[in-house]
């Protein structure tokens, strides 16, 4: 009887262990998003003093296709939404919908990616690349920054859709999607920035 509720005792404490790594590692990830809120707050700002630093280059009105930022937007934000249904099946243990949604969501990241690096390409082959002015250093530097971790975000994404077809559910896996989608969430937010001003105050010329 004592040895039963030792080893009860045991792996409560096991648990108790577990959990409180796993918050842990929450946490730091909160510190993570905190420094890299820090980075594209430099980025912005750096932005904001060379937006108008064209030398003699072309200006975001010569540049910029508002309807297709629109809809490179929309693969973003829709994207988002995706999650977070994938995050509600999470909750009632649906793991095919869970895969659904993350299926989803990868694939409309990647049309958001596969859709900037267009931007990028028809505008360096129109010699309007990073070097051409101080405008278009820091609008690929921030941009470009911003597109490299929706890519990380993808390579995250794919590596959760093996492990939840593999493990399940399993503590672990379900602490690492939570993580996921807060930096998911958090891209968004910024892109929604991005959009706002550099893209659209640029385009009305007021950034």
């Amino acid at each position: 009887m004592n040895t039963d509720i030792t080893n009860l005792d045991a792996a409560k404490a096991r648990e108790l262990e577990h959990a409180h790594h796993l918050e842990m590692k929450t946490f730091g990830f909160w510190i993570y998003l905190m420094s890299d809120l820090v980075i594209f707050s430099v980025l912005f700002a750096t932005f904001a003093v060379h937006g108008k630093n064209y030398a003699g280059g072309p200006t975001p009105q010569q540049l910029y296709d508002i309807p297709y930022l629109f809809v490179e937007t929309m693969f973003l934000l829709v994207s988002s939404v995706t999650y977070g249904l994938s995050m509600v099946a999470m909750q009632h243990n649906n793991k095919k919908m869970v895969l659904v949604g993350l299926v989803i969501t990868f694939l409309l990241g990647l049309g958001f990616v596969s859709m900037e690096i267009h931007e990028f390409y028809g505008m360096i082959m129109s010699n309007a690349g990073p070097d051409r002015s101080g405008y278009l250093s820091s609008f690929f530097t921030l941009v470009g920054t911003h597109g490299t971790h929706v890519s990380f975000g993808l390579l995250w994404m794919g590596i959760m859709m093996y492990q939840v077809v593999k493990r399940g559910f399993t503590a672990e896996v379900r602490s690492r999607l939570m993580r996921l989608s807060l930096f998911w969430h958090f891209l968004d937010i910024v892109w929604v920035g991005v959009f706002t001003v550099v893209y659209l105050l640029g385009w009305m010329g007021v950034s």
